[in-house]
Parts: structure tokens; C-alpha cells; sequence
């Protein structure tokens, strides 16, 4: 046979293969299209090696039960929630007025995420590193009965090394100490960096183990939820993970612009239930229910309701997204985001066009430097198609932003680690805390203000001016976007 026919024979059949495989991703995985056309656009690219790679980054997760709950599990939840649900549907006079004003964005929460509502919070607010860590070790040294800590990524180096040290010295008096991280996230680590903490009696589990370390097939569904929660009484949310970079000593990055909040009250049992599915879900421990590993008080440390909502791959629905859209559309005034990444679906898209023709004051804040190139120029793709409706989009210049806020009318807010992107979406584990409280959300709109001093205007002048070469970055990455 000769070479040309070879050739051409070897092409055939590598290109009926690849249509088999597209046909598989096409029809038998129920997808959103853009998603979908972005996969197929990578088979046609890279035959075969597109799906290899799809192996790794592009499977849905099985989502049956993925949490393993009971059924009595289950049924004691759904009491809870349709308790909640008939109290705002029946008995409203119980409410304030601002809950009032935001029921149907309560009910769809309890609804779709199961998401039940405390009142008694006390909330403090940290966008500093230093700020937040001095404050997690101070309330890691009084511990008396347990700490439960949860971070996508922990760094080996002196901050991480601190945490760890922490820990064991808690475990050796007695305290009881689970910590579970991403291993992705958490690349860097090493099986031996917690072999001293272990020895003490703490426990540690991996979120996702690979196999094979370098060979992990769900490095596309990661954990990125960072909470931290103390004897059950205070608890730690927001979008800090662990690593010098967060204090701000990382060259590349410069100051670490972020948002947490301290919570203490009721919401820390249902941050602590997140928690619980989390570490049971990872562990290969006895498995701990939520009656047995949570601290119930009659405390009432303070009057802000929250909502804790979780979203993940295991969701039939984008929970935190959903929520995101809902506060948008319910906006009258002002709407201030901060994001690194603004890579949003047509549906988040068309909300924001919606608020903005509608006339609120829609206000986007972004880094003003890339940690991925490719989400970077997406981005841009993203608010430059804003900006055309009226947006304000703001880059941050003082150091690199990583908050993930969003504040309705200086009315309600959201803080947590859900990043405006497909990822964060309906490829990660995420968690983020409602909060419906004028005085919180004021102070985050207040830092949103003092960032805005810092930062500068992307106009769309400005933006109309951008090079070619950026064009072609923003046209290659929108394509990539819904996989990004």
C-alpha cells in the first residue's frame, strides 16, 4: 500500500473515532450548549488527545446521593426547610421588613439549595490578610473542644507552616482537630506536611485524592470552599485560602485584596453542616452526623440573618449563581461586584443588561493584572460587552483583588468563594453566606467605594482603543470561556 494511501487511511479512521467520541459528549451528556460547542471545538482542534483531555477536565460527576444522606437525613432536613418556608409564606408578621422586602429571594434559596436562615448573627468583616489570620489564631488558641478547618488551597510555606503548628499544638492538649483541603489546590503539598499534627492525634483528609498523584480524573471538580469553624461557635468564610501570597508578600501579586467574615450564632451550625458533608464525603472514617458533630446554643450573639448556599457539580441546579441573578433583578438602585474573574453565562449576561437598562447603577470591579492569562482576556471580552449598556467597570491597581462580593442597594450582600465564571458555576464545590443586613452590607459598600479610589476606570473609550493583539486574546478566550 502506499504511503499517500496510508496516510490517508490512518486519517479516516482518526476522524471517525473523534466523531464517535464528539457524538458521545453531543448526546448522551444533557450539557448547556455553549459548554457543549466548547468541548466539541477542542475535539475538532485536537483529535483524539481533545478527548483524553476531556477524560481529565470535562466529565460530569455522578450525582446520585453524592453526600451518601439517610433517608432520615434527608427527611429531618426537608422539615426544617418546609418549616421555614411556611413561616415567610404564612406568617410574615414575624419578619422584618427587609426580609420581607427579599422573601422570594429566601424562598427560592430554601427551595433550590435547602439553604435555611438564621437571625441571631454577629458578623465581622475582614479584607486583609494579616487582619483575618491574626484573628483565625487568636480563636484557634482558645479552642476548647474542637476546630474544623476546610481551605482549596494551603501553601507549604510560613503561613502554612504556622497553621499546621497551631493545630498540633491544639491536638496534643486534646482538642479535637479534622482539616481537609483540595489537592489540587493544595499541589504543592507534600503526604509529610502534616505527618506531626496526625502523630498528635489530628485528623486530615484529601478532597478528590488522585490515584497516582500526577494522574487525578476529577481535577476538573474541585473543592474550593474555604471555612473554618471553632467549638462551634465561630466560624470563618470568605475567599483567603492559605499561603503568604494572601498577606501580601508574593512580588508577582503585590497587596491581597480579599473578603471574609467572622460569623458567630446560629448560621456557624449550617457553615458547620457543610463542612460535615465535606469531610464525610472525603474521609474513610466513621461517618459523623450533624447531631453528633455540631454545638447548638442559645447564645444570641447578634440580629444579622444568613443564609448559607452551597453550589457543586453534584447540584442539578447552579444554586449560587441563581442567587446572584435574583439579587441583580431585585436590584432598584445599585448593584457593586468584585470579582477576579468576570467570565459569566448569557443568562448572568442578560441579567446585569437588564438591571442596567432598567437603571441601576451597575458598578464591576476586576483585578488590573492576570493570574491566568487566558480568564484574564476573557474577562475583558465580558465587561467591555458590559460596558456598552452602561456598566462601570473598575480595575483594581493596589495589588491583586480576589473578593468575591457582591452588594444589592446597600441593602444585602453576598461574601464567599464563588468566582463569576463557568468553574465556579457548575464545575467546583463552592459556598458563600447571605447576609440581609443593612449595617454589613453598608460597611462592604463603603470598602467598595474605598477600592473604587484605588482603582481606575476602564472606559469604553479606553477599551475601544485596545490593540489588535488584545482583540485577538479576547476572541480566542471568549471561545474558550464555557470551559475555562
Amino acid at each position: 500500500m502506499e504511503i499517500g494511501n496510508v496516510i490517508t487511511l490512518i486519517v479516516s479512521i482518526i476522524t471517525v473515532i473523534n466523531i464517535i467520541l464528539s457524538a458521545g459528549v453531543l448526546f448522551f451528556e444533557r450539557r448547556d450548549v455553549g459548554y457543549t460547542w466548547a468541548w466539541l471545538m477542542v475535539f475538532f482542534f485536537i483529535p483524539i488527545l481533545g478527548f483524553i483531555i476531556y477524560i481529565f477536565l470535562g466529565r460530569k460527576l455522578t450525582k446520585s446521593n453524592f453526600y451518601k444522606l439517610s433517608a432520615e437525613e434527608r427527611a429531618f432536613l426537608q422539615s426544617a426547610v418546609d418549616k421555614q418556608l411556611f413561616r415567610f409564606e404564612n406568617d410574615d408578621k414575624k419578619e422584618s421588613p427587609l426580609l420581607k422586602k427579599y422573601a422570594e429571594l429566601i424562598r427560592m434559596n430554601l427551595k433550590s439549595s435547602d439553604a435555611l436562615i438564621s437571625h441571631d448573627n454577629e458578623i465581622l468583616i475582614f479584607n486583609d490578610g494579616h487582619q483575618k489570620f491574626d484573628a483565625l489564631f487568636e480563636d484557634i488558641k482558645a479552642a476548647k473542644k474542637e476546630i474544623n478547618i476546610q481551605y482549596y488551597i494551603i501553601q507549604p510555606d510560613s503561613l502554612g507552616e504556622k497553621l499546621r503548628d497551631e493545630l498540633t499544638k491544639k491536638a496534643k492538649e486534646g482538642i479535637k482537630v479534622r482539616l481537609l483541603y483540595d489537592e489540587i489546590g493544595s499541589k504543592k503539598l507534600s503526604t509529610k506536611f502534616f505527618k506531626e499534627l496526625r502523630s498528635a492525634g489530628g485528623e486530615v483528609e484529601v478532597f478528590f485524592p488522585s490515584l497516582l498523584r500526577p494522574v487525578n480524573f476529577r481535577i476538573n471538580n474541585r473543592n474550593h470552599r474555604k471555612l473554618c469553624i471553632i467549638d462551634g461557635e465561630i466560624a470563618y468564610i470568605g475567599g483567603f485560602n492559605v499561603g503568604d501570597e494572601y498577606l501580601g508578600v508574593n512580588k508577582k501579586f503585590g497587596y491581597w485584596r480579599d473578603t471574609h467574615l467572622r460569623i458567630k450564632g446560629d448560621a456557624v451550625n449550617h457553615i458547620q453542616g457543610r463542612f460535615i458533608l465535606d469531610w464525610n464525603q472525603a474521609g474513610k472514617h466513621q461517618k459523623e452526623t450533624h447531631g453528633e458533630f455540631s454545638f447548638h446554643t442559645e447564645k444570641n450573639y447578634g440580629i444579622s440573618p444568613v443564609q448559607v448556599i452551597s453550589s457543586g457539580p453534584n447540584s442539578h441546579t447552579e444554586h449560587l449563581k441563581n442567587m446572584y441573578i435574583k439579587l441583580i433583578l431585585s436590584a432598584k438602585q445599585s448593584v457593586c461586584i468584585q470579582t477576579p474573574y468576570f467570565i459569566p453565562d448569557t443568562s448572568f449576561m442578560d441579567a446585569c443588561k437588564i438591571a442596567l437598562l432598567s437603571g441601576v447603577d451597575l458598578r464591576i470591579m476586576i483585578p488590573c493584572k492576570p493570574d491566568h492569562p487566558f480568564v484574564y482576556w476573557a474577562t475583558w471580552a465580558s465587561v467591555g460587552e458590559l460596558l456598552e449598556y452602561g456598566a462601570k467597570i473598575l480595575l483594581y491597581e493596589n495589588g491583586f483583588l480576589h473578593a468575591k462580593t457582591i452588594v444589592v442597594d446597600q441593602e444585602v450582600a453576598s461574601v464567599g468563594t464563588m468566582n463569576i465564571d463557568s468553574r465556579s458555576f457548575r464545575l467546583n464545590f463552592e459556598v458563600n453566606a447571605i447576609v440581609y443586613d443593612e449595617k454589613i452590607a453598608k460597611q462592604l459598600y463603603d470598602m467598595f467605594q474605598e477600592d473604587s479610589g484605588i482603582s481606575k476606570e476602564l472606559t469604553p473609550e479606553r477599551y475601544r482603543e485596545r490593540s489588535i493583539i488584545i482583540k485577538l486574546k479576547e476572541a480566542v478566550s471568549r471561545l474558550l470561556s464555557p470551559i475555562l
